[in-house]
């Protein structure tokens, strides 16, 4: 505890989390040690080799021929991963609500695929299986652990959360307007055998993705067409400017570099003059 300087242990929360608890949670949580950095790099290079192990599985020529060796390497993965599982669990005050948050839906992720496999042999539930195996890709995610830069952007998503959502509900009111007018313009003949049919073409013209599967033929939807085109580049640019925003004050209010973790349910982003979560209620 010497090591800890007066600002670490109130981050740390020490009245609440003492002994060898608090020693694996300045390892496993925080990065500003020679332990905790050295723990992060090299799970960071576990989580990067197991997916590259994941991926090289679905190709069939490397599978057929290193087969065995992918699956053992696989299970050293997971063995590995469940460890780190049950040590962050251990070392963290409140265990449900980390093990409920995203993160900790995340962690179980990365481990479960791997057991329930065991749970699903046979070739009739091989589809299944193979879904099982997909999942064990998620484990890229975990590296979000690692983006101090996440949690600012989790928040701008959640403070823009209201204005995004009316934005949503006016694109899609418009949509559904261009869609049921091309509908009438262009009808059957011309590929827009319903209004559905025509809402799926305002969607994919007005994001300017356009594939081109159905388009306009007469003059007046070609021209209803050009409207929406020039109408999508204005609205792209609409959901940008609100999250940036956001991002923008968040970053302003949060100096780089302080790491506002709990050190009871492990969640981020408090104030820098927090004395208490604002999930948990423990003091910071």
């Amino acid at each position: 505890m010497s090591k800890l300087n007066p600002i670490e242990r109130r981050y740390l929360g020490v009245d609440e989390l003492t002994g060898w608890r608090l020693k694996l949670y300045v390892v496993i949580f925080e990065a500003e040690t020679p332990a905790g950095k050295a723990f992060d790099v090299g799970l960071i290079f576990v989580i990067l080799t197991s997916v590259a192990v994941v991926m090289l599985e679905s190709i069939e020529a490397v599978r057929l021929e290193f087969g065995s060796q992918l699956a053992a390497a696989e299970w050293v993965f997971t063995v590995l991963f469940t460890i780190e599982y049950v040590l962050r669990l251990s070392c963290i005050g409140r265990q449900m609500r980390y093990a409920t948050s995203f993160f900790g839906l995340v962690d179980l992720l990365a481990v479960i695929p791997t057991y329930l496999s065991l749970l699903l042999p046979g070739a009739q539930f091989f589809l299944v299986i193979r879904l099982v195996r997909i999942l064990r890709v998620f484990r890229v995610l975990k590296l979000v652990h690692y983006i101090s830069e996440a949690d600012v952007l989790m928040r701008a998503m959640r403070a823009s959360s209201r204005k995004i959502t009316i934005f949503v509900v006016a694109v899609l009111t418009l949509v559904v307007i261009l869609g049921s007018l091309m509908y009438l313009i262009e009808g059957a003949e011309n590929g827009f055998t319903s209004i559905p049919r025509g809402v799926y073409w305002a969607i994919v013209t007005l994001t300017t993705v356009g594939y081109g599967d159905v388009s306009p033929q007469t003059p007046w939807g070609q021209a209803l067409a050009a409207m929406v085109m020039i109408t999508g580049y204005a609205i792209i640019a609409v959901p940008t400017g609100i999250v940036t925003s956001e991002i923008t004050r968040l970053s302003r209010e949060t100096p780089a570099g302080v790491a506002r973790e709990c050190p009871q349910c492990a969640r981020g982003g408090h104030d820098e003059n927090a004395a208490y979560c604002n999930h948990c209620g423990s003091p910071l």
